[in-house]
């Protein structure tokens, strides 16, 4: 089994939007939603059209995402491509639209 070596990169965050912040500004829709663990955004999951969180990890290198919706518990190192556990579960700030 593969470690992380992105540990340093999980931090408390607050979530950007109460849904995939990219989604929301362009209309667009989600299957799930990934929470960045080092600066907050809210992006959606690969399954979904646009696939918002990995484009942020493109963007930003943020390696570690936490699955947010519904609130899973988990963490992914898209480095790594690993599972990653999270120190804490980040209270969603919901009530969460669905949208598939």
């Amino acid at each position: 089994m593969t470690a992380c070596s992105h540990e340093a990169a999980i931090h408390e965050v607050v979530p950007s939007a109460k849904g995939c912040e990219d989604c929301l500004r362009t209309g667009g829709i989600w299957v799930h939603l990934r929470l960045c663990r080092t600066c907050g955004h809210v992006g959606c999951c690969d399954d979904s059209p646009a696939r918002h969180a990995r484009a942020h990890f493109h963007e930003t290198q943020h390696p570690i995402i936490e699955g947010y919706d519904p609130p899973e518990g988990w963490g992914w190192c898209y480095v790594d491509d690993v599972v990653v556990a999270l120190p804490d579960q980040t209270p969603q700030i919901g009530p969460i639209p669905r949208y598939f």
